[in-house]
């Protein structure tokens, strides 16, 4: 009787929430900035039809306006989760710097995009790279679980969240899952 009524308690016990995208699992929720969040939306980055990352977009509450996403000054966080086998620091480089040219505040903010491609490195199959915004503080970089470092500056964060959910992303199919659609 006792282990009935154990597990009839325990079926109502709150259980943690995930969401998965390829034989990727990421929490429905984090904590950034000492602020409770919730996953937004799981896209797909494909090159060339070979998936790459599942990348996580984590907000203090759900939208689906990528301009919101981009512009509140809150904390926030995306997650990049390797899927590919070996992807190189130049690689990921490549991509932030092609997003970056499509920007009209480039030349003001390449400093920091040097200063990011600084932080991270090669990544392999299981391994996650995290940009976590905190207002006044900047965007931390965290690669394989190491915090790297921060870059101040809402402009900065802003001009990285538009890489990813502005109008020219590396794909529409990665932007279109990080907003939940």
């Amino acid at each position: 009787m006792r282990n009935l009524m154990l597990a009839a308690l325990l079926s109502f016990a709150p259980t943690a929430l995930a969401a998965s995208l390829s034989s990727v699992t990421l929490p429905d929720t984090a904590t950034v900035g000492g602020q409770a969040l919730v996953l937004n939306g799981l896209g797909l980055r494909e090159k060339y039809f070979i998936d790459v990352y599942v990348g996580g977009l984590y907000l203090p509450a759900r939208t689906t306006d990528g301009a919101k996403a981009i512009s509140d000054d809150v904390p926030k966080r995306i997650v990049m989760a390797f899927i590919y086998s070996h992807v190189t620091k130049d690689q990921l480089c490549e991509t932030y710097y092609e997003g970056l040219a499509k920007q009209p505040e480039a030349a003001a903010l390449k400093g920091k995009y040097d200063t990011l491609c600084g932080y991270l490195g090669d990544v392999e199959a299981g391994d996650q790279v995290s940009l976590d915004y905190v207002p006044g503080t900047g965007t931390t970089v965290t690669v394989k679980g190491s915090a790297k470092g921060t870059i101040a500056g809402a402009d900065f964060m802003r001009s990285l969240w538009t890489v990813y959910l502005g109008a020219a992303p590396p794909t529409e199919k990665l932007k279109k899952g990080m907003l939940g659609g």
